[in-house]
């Protein structure tokens, strides 16, 4: 049985990461608006962009919601890709 790697480490996932700082940056918002929002700080977004800290589809969603976009919105986008 072949073991699969973890998605942390795929070029999906990657690109999954790269779209959510896109979406942010396209939204004119630091890392550190960002993180405020939450109730955190800079270095949380900092960890879920790099792919340090892995972020679940609550989390995803409420990026999104920050962003002006949907969740569909986003996903569509990465979809694009």
């Amino acid at each position: 049985m072949r073991s699969m790697k973890k998605s942390k480490f795929t070029k999906q996932y990657s690109r999954l990461l790269e779209a959510l700082k896109q979406a942010r940056i396209d939204a004119g918002l630091t890392q550190a608006e960002v993180g405020k929002k939450f109730g955190g700080h800079a270095s949380f977004v900092s960890k879920c962009e790099s792919g340090e800290r892995r972020i679940d589809v609550v989390e995803l969603n409420y990026f999104c919601k920050l962003y002006g976009l949907t969740l569909i919105d986003f996903v569509e986008r990465l979809a694009l890709e």
